[in-house]
């Protein structure tokens, strides 16, 4: 009699341990061969970059990344000193803020494909770290600033009335010095200044100028317009 358990010529039907391995050697197949190139078309369609600033500012990060790792090389077999390569080479000489902007960028990216795809993806080497910015503190003051150094009442209305028309503008001095009286369009709040090179344009204020003008004839004469006589009382 024969052994149909033992019996070279019946199959077997496969376990439940065997359909999980097979199982989980799809799964690794599949994570192993996920390509740069789908993986960042897959991120940038995430609401994530759902923004047109966020999205162009990631597209070019992530895009110039991809074009030096192959776009169709599995992200698998890029290693983290390779992503490093890829950061250093087009930002590694650019303003911190630059390199900063792409290399997270380059982070978020490769960070969601493994948290949120659980795809096998490299990661930003320890050695590519985030660059300190210098902060300019001089290049804007606080709103409040300006209008209560304009707001103080020892300041006289001619030199008043000249910085906030200077402040509101954002014209040059002597654009707003070279104005005459006529040329103020107040209706509009406006007035034609000559830029450089000839050319006319308009500089237009806000509501604190539209307010001192009418209390000033004469805003732009700072320089030169002398005090009026004194009236003789009898």
């Amino acid at each position: 009699m024969r052994d149909s358990g033992t019996s070279s010529g019946t199959s077997r039907r496969p376990s439940r341990g065997d359909r999980r391995e097979r199982d989980a050697e799809g799964f690794r197949s599949a994570w192993r061969t996920r390509h740069s190139g789908h993986g960042g078309d897959a991120f940038l369609a995430t609401p994530r970059t759902a923004s047109p600033d966020t999205h162009r500012a990631c597209a070019s990060a992530i895009d110039r990344t991809i074009e030096r790792l192959g776009r169709d090389r599995p992200l698998a077999d890029v290693t983290d000193a390779e992503i490093g390569a890829a950061l250093t080479e087009p930002w590694g000489e650019s303003a911190p803020a630059t390199w900063n902007r792409n290399r997270a960028a380059v982070i978020s990216w490769l960070t969601w494909c493994q948290t949120k795809k659980h795809w096998a993806a490299p990661s930003v080497p320890a050695d590519a770290e985030r660059r300190k910015e210098s902060v300019d503190e001089t290049r804007a003051v606080a709103k409040t600033t300006i209008h209560r150094l304009l707001s103080r009442r020892d300041i006289p209305l001619r030199e008043k009335t000249l910085w906030r028309m200077l402040y509101e503008t954002a014209a040059w001095a002597a654009e707003i010095l070279a104005l005459n009286v006529e040329d103020l369009d107040l209706e509009h709040r406006r007035a034609p200044v000559q830029a450089k090179g000839g050319a006319i344009k308009w500089v237009y204020w806000e509501r604190g100028t539209a307010h001192l003008l009418p209390q000033r004839r004469h805003p732009t004469s700072a320089a030169t317009e002398a005090p009026a006589p004194r009236r003789r009382t009898h």
